[in-house]
């Protein structure tokens, strides 16, 4: 098995069912002991927020990341295909399992050759130039590099029951951009509103209904080809929440304005690497790059009404917490960014961090 920079080394996370952290080899020879101790076996989602400086994943996902389990449901999203059962203790590819014996499945939509999606590996004429940049296609993960087997790259984070690329475009990395657009909840007098347990101030973000499988999530989309993040996050954001598609000349213009002033603010990058996305596949899967863009006084979204456009059924402003149920790991995005902000997530107090 050939061992590159992106080879992933698994160890067991106690606690939590099916996350796994993650260790690139290369970094793992070089990194500082972790300096975040937690004083219990609390879940992953409940980290303090303490530990923000700590396991911001930004300033670490070159040497932590997370397996996945979404990935690993069945039926396959849009279809009756029922991935191969992977065992926790054999999804990470250093694990031997020779019986290992996944389904093959590309959907019909994929196969007709669309503009967004690669022709088929063996296809006369299709060389991909993988783990660096083919054309205006960014082949390179987020991640690192990934290990290429006859002719197909290999998921990073480990089998999920299914070869082929599924739903997804492009064999290896497809990249996605998600735009977090926050607010603080306020009462009718403008105050902001704080929860009655933690006491701390409630955070709010645009969240979107997915049209394809009717789960909540961020209204983010693919990166086109030579398109920048940057520009992916403010299109994606206009289609999905603010209906931009569907709008005159008169009224984009207008609109484009005022997504100029939210998206040229300040912000930060709240993740970036693979998704845990149920689309994924042993040879295709997702990565995104995730941005908050807050609102501090509320003022601009004031005037941005919100409407559902594109792959959108609903839009609206939801109260973030850890009851949130959101698309793939959404609700990581948006407790990272409770964290950040100080704001609250959950009920239950999560560990301490120590130097």
């Amino acid at each position: 098995m050939p061992l590159l920079a992106g080879a992933l080394r698994a160890a067991a996370v106690p606690g939590v069912a099916r996350a796994v952290a993650v260790f690139s080899l290369t970094v793992a020879l070089s990194a500082q002991p972790a300096r975040c101790l937690l004083q219990r076996r609390w879940p992953l989602s409940n980290w303090s927020a303490n530990c923000w400086s700590h396991l911001h994943p930004v300033n670490m996902f070159d040497s932590v990341k997370f397996y996945h389990s979404k990935a690993l449901t069945s039926p396959y999203p849009g279809s009756h295909i029922e991935r191969s059962q992977v065992p926790e203790d054999k999804v990470g590819w250093l694990t031997e399992w020779k019986d290992y014996n996944p389904v093959e499945y590309t959907a019909t939509s994929v196969l007709a050759g669309p503009s967004w999606a690669d022709p088929q590996i063996n296809d006369e004429g299709f060389s991909p130039k993988f783990n660096e940049k083919d054309g205006e296609v960014e082949r390179k993960s987020l991640n690192g590099l990934y290990a290429v087997e006859n002719g197909r790259p290999r998921n990073p984070a480990g089998r999920t029951g299914l070869t082929g690329r599924g739903l997804l475009g492009r064999w290896g990395p497809n990249h996605a951009a998600d735009p977090v657009v926050t607010r603080w909840k306020r009462d009718g007098s403008g105050n902001k509103v704080a929860h009655p347990v933690t006491g701390k101030n409630i955070l709010q973000f645009v969240a979107i209904k997915r049209r394809d499988c009717g789960e909540w999530a961020i209204p983010g989309g693919m990166v086109d080809p030579g398109e920048k993040i940057s520009a992916t996050l403010k299109r994606e954001f206009g289609e999905e929440a603010l209906n931009s598609l569907q709008k005159s000349p008169e009224e984009k213009a207008k609109l484009e304005k005022q997504l100029h002033k939210l998206f040229s603010q300040e912000h930060f990058v709240v993740y970036r690497g693979y998704v845990d996305d149920p689309r994924n596949t042993d040879n295709a899967w997702m990565e995104t790059e995730a941005v908050n863009y807050h609102d501090e006084t509320g003022e601009t979204m004031d005037n941005l009404p919100l409407e559902a456009g594109d792959d959108a059924g609903v839009v609206k402003w939801v109260d973030i917490s850890e009851k949130l149920k959101l698309y793939a790991n959404h609700s990581y995005f948006i407790k990272l960014v409770t964290e950040k902000w100080g704001a609250h997530w959950s009920e239950d107090h999560g560990p301490e961090c120590h130097e």
